[in-house]
Protein backbone atom coordinates (compact mmCIF):
# COMPACT_ATOMS: atom_id res chain seq x y z
CA UNK A 1 0.00 0.00 0.00
CA UNK A 2 1.12 3.46 -0.72
CA UNK A 3 2.34 5.79 1.72
CA UNK A 4 0.54 8.79 2.50
CA UNK A 5 1.18 11.91 0.46
CA UNK A 6 2.09 15.14 2.62
CA UNK A 7 -0.14 16.73 0.62
CA UNK A 8 -3.29 14.77 1.09
CA UNK A 9 -2.96 14.35 4.63
CA UNK A 10 -2.34 17.97 4.81
CA UNK A 11 -4.97 18.47 3.24
CA UNK A 12 -7.04 16.14 5.25
CA UNK A 13 -6.22 18.18 8.16
CA UNK A 14 -6.98 21.42 6.25
CA UNK A 15 -10.60 20.29 5.44
CA UNK A 16 -11.51 19.07 8.80
CA UNK A 17 -10.39 22.30 10.23
CA UNK A 18 -12.91 24.37 8.02
CA UNK A 19 -15.13 21.60 8.83
CA UNK A 20 -15.19 21.56 12.21
CA UNK A 21 -15.07 25.88 12.49
CA UNK A 22 -18.25 25.47 10.41
CA UNK A 23 -20.52 22.90 11.91
CA UNK A 24 -17.96 21.85 14.82
CA UNK A 25 -16.80 18.55 15.47
CA UNK A 26 -19.52 16.94 16.91
CA UNK A 27 -21.37 18.34 13.22
CA UNK A 28 -18.77 16.96 11.32
CA UNK A 29 -18.66 13.55 9.84
CA UNK A 30 -15.17 11.36 8.32
CA UNK A 31 -17.43 11.70 5.17
CA UNK A 32 -18.01 15.45 5.00
CA UNK A 33 -14.37 15.74 4.98
CA UNK A 34 -13.85 13.13 2.43
CA UNK A 35 -15.93 15.09 0.40
CA UNK A 36 -14.26 18.54 0.41
CA UNK A 37 -10.82 17.07 -0.25
CA UNK A 38 -12.78 14.96 -2.74
CA UNK A 39 -11.78 11.25 -1.52
CA UNK A 40 -13.18 8.63 -0.02
CA UNK A 41 -13.74 7.56 3.80
CA UNK A 42 -11.78 4.87 2.95
CA UNK A 43 -8.84 6.92 2.05
CA UNK A 44 -9.55 9.70 5.28
CA UNK A 45 -9.40 6.10 7.33
CA UNK A 46 -6.13 5.12 5.76
CA UNK A 47 -4.24 8.64 7.12
CA UNK A 48 -6.21 8.46 10.49
CA UNK A 49 -7.92 6.36 12.66
CA UNK A 50 -10.27 8.45 13.49
CA UNK A 51 -12.09 11.46 13.29
CA UNK A 52 -10.21 12.03 17.30
CA UNK A 53 -6.85 11.05 15.62
CA UNK A 54 -7.90 14.07 13.14
CA UNK A 55 -8.21 16.51 15.99
CA UNK A 56 -5.43 15.08 18.27
CA UNK A 57 -3.50 15.61 15.44
CA UNK A 58 -4.47 19.63 14.53
CA UNK A 59 -4.43 20.26 18.40
CA UNK A 60 -1.13 18.70 18.92
CA UNK A 61 0.81 22.41 18.56
CA UNK A 62 -1.09 23.78 20.80
CA UNK A 63 -1.24 21.50 23.39
CA UNK A 64 2.32 20.99 23.36
CA UNK A 65 2.75 24.91 23.85
CA UNK A 66 0.17 24.71 26.44
CA UNK A 67 2.17 22.02 28.25
CA UNK A 68 5.40 24.07 27.86
CA UNK A 69 3.60 26.85 29.44
CA UNK A 70 2.05 24.29 32.44
CA UNK A 71 6.09 23.49 33.23
CA UNK A 72 6.85 27.44 33.17
CA UNK A 73 4.42 27.94 35.55
CA UNK A 74 6.00 25.47 38.45
CA UNK A 75 7.55 27.70 41.17
CA UNK A 76 5.64 30.67 40.41
CA UNK A 77 3.63 32.18 43.17
CA UNK A 78 1.77 35.22 43.44
CA UNK A 79 2.09 38.24 41.14
CA UNK A 80 4.70 36.47 39.26
CA UNK A 81 2.46 32.92 38.50
CA UNK A 82 -0.23 35.76 37.32
CA UNK A 83 2.28 37.30 35.04
CA UNK A 84 3.64 34.79 33.80
CA UNK A 85 0.11 33.03 33.16
CA UNK A 86 -0.95 36.29 31.22
CA UNK A 87 1.63 36.47 28.94
CA UNK A 88 1.82 32.92 28.17
CA UNK A 89 -1.98 32.06 27.39
CA UNK A 90 -1.82 35.52 25.52
CA UNK A 91 0.83 34.16 23.43
CA UNK A 92 -0.71 30.77 22.69
CA UNK A 93 -4.57 32.16 22.46
CA UNK A 94 -3.07 34.56 19.68
CA UNK A 95 -1.24 31.95 17.51
CA UNK A 96 -3.30 29.21 17.78
CA UNK A 97 -6.69 31.52 17.33
CA UNK A 98 -7.52 29.50 14.54
CA UNK A 99 -7.67 26.40 16.29
CA UNK A 100 -9.42 28.08 19.12
CA UNK A 101 -12.53 29.54 17.30
CA UNK A 102 -12.94 25.83 15.51
CA UNK A 103 -13.39 24.23 19.11
CA UNK A 104 -15.52 27.37 20.41
CA UNK A 105 -18.94 25.58 22.04
CA UNK A 106 -17.28 22.06 21.95
CA UNK A 107 -14.73 22.77 24.57
CA UNK A 108 -15.81 21.10 27.67
CA UNK A 109 -16.88 18.05 26.00
CA UNK A 110 -13.82 17.45 24.06
CA UNK A 111 -12.09 17.37 27.29
CA UNK A 112 -14.05 13.86 27.99
CA UNK A 113 -11.87 12.11 25.50
CA UNK A 114 -9.38 10.09 26.79
CA UNK A 115 -6.89 11.91 24.22
CA UNK A 116 -7.50 15.68 25.97
CA UNK A 117 -7.88 14.75 29.52
CA UNK A 118 -4.91 15.31 30.74
CA UNK A 119 -5.65 19.46 29.07
CA UNK A 120 -8.29 19.66 31.81
CA UNK A 121 -5.71 19.09 34.57
CA UNK A 122 -3.47 21.75 32.57
CA UNK A 123 -6.29 24.19 32.53
CA UNK A 124 -6.79 24.02 35.82
CA UNK A 125 -3.33 24.70 36.66
CA UNK A 126 -3.51 27.29 34.63
CA UNK A 127 -6.22 29.47 36.40
CA UNK A 128 -4.64 28.41 39.81
CA UNK A 129 -1.77 30.11 37.98
CA UNK A 130 -4.00 33.24 37.09
CA UNK A 131 -5.42 33.31 40.60
CA UNK A 132 -1.65 34.09 41.77
CA UNK A 133 -2.68 30.38 43.61
CA UNK A 134 -5.11 32.43 46.08
CA UNK A 135 -8.54 30.50 47.59
CA UNK A 136 -10.10 33.35 47.28
CA UNK A 137 -13.21 33.45 45.54
CA UNK A 138 -12.20 36.58 43.99
CA UNK A 139 -9.32 35.50 42.64
CA UNK A 140 -10.31 32.28 40.92
CA UNK A 141 -13.44 33.93 39.55
CA UNK A 142 -11.76 36.83 38.17
CA UNK A 143 -8.94 34.16 36.33
CA UNK A 144 -11.92 31.93 35.00
CA UNK A 145 -12.91 34.89 33.27
CA UNK A 146 -9.69 35.88 32.11
CA UNK A 147 -8.89 32.69 31.11
CA UNK A 148 -12.34 32.25 29.04
CA UNK A 149 -12.35 36.03 27.83
CA UNK A 150 -8.58 35.25 25.88
CA UNK A 151 -9.93 32.44 24.23
CA UNK A 152 -13.19 33.67 23.60
CA UNK A 153 -11.75 36.85 22.30
CA UNK A 154 -9.06 35.35 20.02
CA UNK A 155 -11.43 33.00 18.57
CA UNK A 156 -13.41 36.03 17.92
CA UNK A 157 -11.20 38.57 16.48
CA UNK A 158 -9.57 36.18 13.81
CA UNK A 159 -8.99 39.16 11.38
CA UNK A 160 -6.90 41.61 13.87
CA UNK A 161 -3.11 41.99 13.57
CA UNK A 162 -1.61 39.57 16.22
CA UNK A 163 0.89 42.57 17.38
CA UNK A 164 -2.49 44.60 17.40
CA UNK A 165 -4.42 42.19 19.61
CA UNK A 166 -1.84 40.51 21.79
CA UNK A 167 -0.88 43.93 23.67
CA UNK A 168 -4.36 44.51 23.90
CA UNK A 169 -5.46 41.23 25.74
CA UNK A 170 -2.68 40.98 27.73
CA UNK A 171 -3.18 44.60 28.78
CA UNK A 172 -7.33 43.48 30.17
CA UNK A 173 -5.57 40.25 31.74
CA UNK A 174 -3.55 42.37 33.74
CA UNK A 175 -5.78 44.95 34.78
CA UNK A 176 -8.65 42.03 35.62
CA UNK A 177 -6.50 40.11 38.16
CA UNK A 178 -6.28 40.96 41.63
CA UNK A 179 -3.12 41.25 42.60
CA UNK A 180 -2.07 38.17 45.23
CA UNK A 181 0.64 40.39 46.94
Amino acid sequence: MARPTPETHAELLAAAARRFAVTGYKGTSLQDIAREVGCSKAAVLYHFANKEALLRELMAPAIAVLEALDARLAGHTGAAAQRVAAEGFVDLAVRFRREIALLRGEFPDLLQQPAFAHVQQVSERLIDAFAGHSDRPAARIAALVVLAGIAETCGEFLDIPDEELRPALLAVALRALEPTT
